[in-house]
C-alpha cells in the first residue's frame, strides 16, 4: 500500500474501546486522593479475535488474526487553591498483531511495540473569569488526542498501520483494527467559554505518523450552543508535511484550507436527534467537498428503549479525509462499515453512503445493534467501483464493572471483485466477517 492509499484508508477503532477508555479514566485506581486534587492509575487491556473468509490486498483464502494492546500510566489534577486546577496524564502503549494479519494487509501478523502514547499539562481557571463560566478557560499543551466538533474532520491520529504497507515503513506498532494509539504527537490547545452558550477552541496538531506524512496543522472552532441545539464553524489551515512521506495527495495538505458549518440538536422534539455538517477543501489541485445529514429518535417508552437513526454522507472525488474517525462510543460514525471502512472501501472518497442504525437495550448492561450501509462510487467506475453493501450485527455485554465483551457479526457483498475494478479476492459473493473483543479497565 502507498502513502496515497493511507490517507483514505481508516484505521479500525472500535467504540467499545472508546466507551471503555473513557469509564476506565472515570474509575481509574485512587493513587493518592486529597481535598483539592488526586493521582489516579490508569488501566486498559483490549483483545481481539478476528476472522474474515476474504481478503482486500491480493491474498487468497481469508484470514484469521488476533490484536492486542495494553494502556497503562497515570493521570492526575491538582486544586491551586483559588488560581484554577492543573491536570495531566502519563501513559505508555503496549500493542501487538498475531496470526494472519488484517484483511486488508495492513498488519502481517509479526507487529509488537511499546510507546509513549499521552504525555499532557493543562491548567483550568475554575471561577477566575466568571463572564467565561466555571473552567470557561482551558488550556493544555503536549501529547494528546484532540477532537473538533463530532469529529468529522478532526477526531484524533487514530490510523494505525502494520508492517503491511511500504515494506513496513509505515509500522505504528500493530494492533491495527483496535486502533491502540491516537495521540497528536505535539499539541497545543486553547479551549474558551465552556458548552454552552459562545464557545470555541484553538489548537496546533502535529502528527508522528509517517501514514499521515507527519501533517502539522492549524485549527479552531467557534460554537453556539444553547436550549434548541448547537451550530459550529470549523477552520483547519494546513502548515506542513513531511515531503519524504508524502505523495503529491498529501503534499496537498501544506496551505490547504479546510471550512465547515455543522449543526446538531432536536429541534423541539422530543427524543429527536438532527445532525449535519458541510464542509469544503481549498487546496492547490482544486476545491473539495464533503458533507452529512442525519435524523434520528429514540422510542423511549417502548420496552428495550430502541433508537433508529438515518444519515447520508458525500464525499467528493478527491475529499481528503484528513483525521477522521469514531468520534461516539458507537459503531457507524465516520468509519463507516466494519469491513469496507477498514479493509475493502470505500474510505471517505469519491463515494456516497446510505446508513441506518438499530439499537437496542434488553438491559441495563447488554446493547443489541444492526448496521446498515449502502456505498456507490461516484466518478471514475470504470476503473474502481467500490460499490457495496454492508450489514453488522453487534453486542456490547458489560460481564462486570470492569469487563465488556463485543461479538460482532459483517456482512460485506461488493457489486464488482478484484478482477473487475473492485478490491475483494475470489469474487463478489458475500464476504463473512466475524470478531470477538474483550476488553478490562481498572
Amino acid at each position: 500500500m502507498n502513502a496515497f492509499k493511507t490517507t483514505w484508508v481508516a484505521s479500525g477503532i472500535l467504540a467499545l474501546t472508546v466507551s471503555i477508555g473513557q469509564a476506565g479514566q472515570a474509575q481509574a485506581y485512587e493513587l493518592a486522593t486529597s481535598a483539592d486534587g488526586a493521582l489516579n492509575l490508569d488501566l486498559l487491556a483490549v483483545h481481539g479475535w478476528m476472522n474474515s473468509r476474504k481478503n482486500y490486498d491480493g491474498r487468497e483464502d481469508g484470514s484469521s488474526w488476533r490484536e492486542g494492546f495494553v494502556k497503562y500510566g497515570v493521570n492526575g489534577h491538582q486544586g491551586l487553591g483559588g488560581a484554577g486546577t492543573v491536570y495531566g496524564g502519563l501513559n505508555w502503549v503496549s500493542s501487538a498483531t498475531w496470526g494472519d494479519g488484517d484483511a486488508g494487509g495492513n498488519s502481517i501478523g509479526t507487529e509488537r511495540s511499546t510507546t509513549l502514547e499521552d504525555a499532557y499539562l493543562g491548567w483550568r481557571s475554575a471561577d477566575l473569569f466568571p463572564a467565561l463560566g466555571t473552567d470557561g478557560m482551558d488550556v493544555s499543551f503536549g501529547r494528546q488526542a484532540v477532537q473538533l466538533g463530532r469529529g468529522f474532520i478532526i477526531n484524533d491520529d487514530g490510523l494505525n498501520l502494520g508492517r503491511g504497507p511500504a515494506d513496513g515503513a509505515l509500522d505504528r506498532g500493530g494492533a491495527y483494527y483496535l486502533a491502540a494509539r491516537h495521540a497528536f504527537d505535539r499539541t497545543a490547545v486553547l479551549r474558551l467559554g465552556g458548552e454552552q452558550g459562545l464557545h470555541g477552541t484553538a489548537a496546533w496538531l502535529k502528527s508522528d505518523n509517517l501514514a499521515q506524512a507527519e501533517t502539522e496543522l492549524a485549527a479552531a472552532t467557534l460554537d453556539y450552543a444553547g436550549d434548541a441545539g448547537l451550530i459550529g464553524l470549523t477552520w483547519v489551515h494546513g502548515l506542513d508535511v513531511n515531503r519524504e512521506w508524502a505523495d503529491d495527495f498529501l503534499e496537498q495538505r501544506d496551505g490547504m484550507n479546510v471550512y465547515g458549518l455543522r449543526g446538531e440538536g432536536d429541534a423541539g422534539i422530543e427524543n429527536a436527534n438532527f445532525a449535519f455538517e458541510y464542509a469544503w477543501q481549498d487546496k492547490e489541485a482544486g476545491s473539495e467537498t464533503a458533507w452529512y445529514a442525519e435524523a434520528g429518535y429514540t422510542f423511549a417508552d417502548t420496552p428495550w428503549t430502541p433508537s433508529l437513526t438515518y444519515r447520508y454522507t458525500r464525499y467528493s472525488e478527491d475529499w481528503d479525509s484528513l483525521f477522521t474517525g469514531l468520534s461516539s462510543p458507537q459503531l457507524g460514525t465516520w468509519l463507516q462499515g466494519e469491513v469496507a471502512a477498514n479493509y475493502a472501501g470505500p474510505f471517505a472518497r469519491n463515494n456516497d453512503v446510505h446508513h441506518v442504525a438499530l439499537r437496542a437495550s434488553p438491559r441495563e448492561n447488554l446493547t443489541l445493534g444492526a448496521l446498515f450501509f449502502d456505498f456507490s462510487t461516484l466518478k471514475g467506475r470504470g476503473m474502481q467501483n467500490l460499490d457495496a453493501r454492508e450489514l453488522d450485527l453487534y453486542a456490547e455485554w458489560a460481564v462486570t464493572d470492569n469487563v465488556v465483551i463485543s461479538p460482532l457479526l459483517g456482512l460485506y457483498k461488493p457489486k464488482r471483485d478484484a478482477t473487475e475494478g473492485g478490491t475483494q479476492v475470489g469474487g463478489n459473493g458475500t464476504n463473512v466477517y466475524a470478531q470477538l473483543v474483550l476488553a478490562a479497565f481498572f
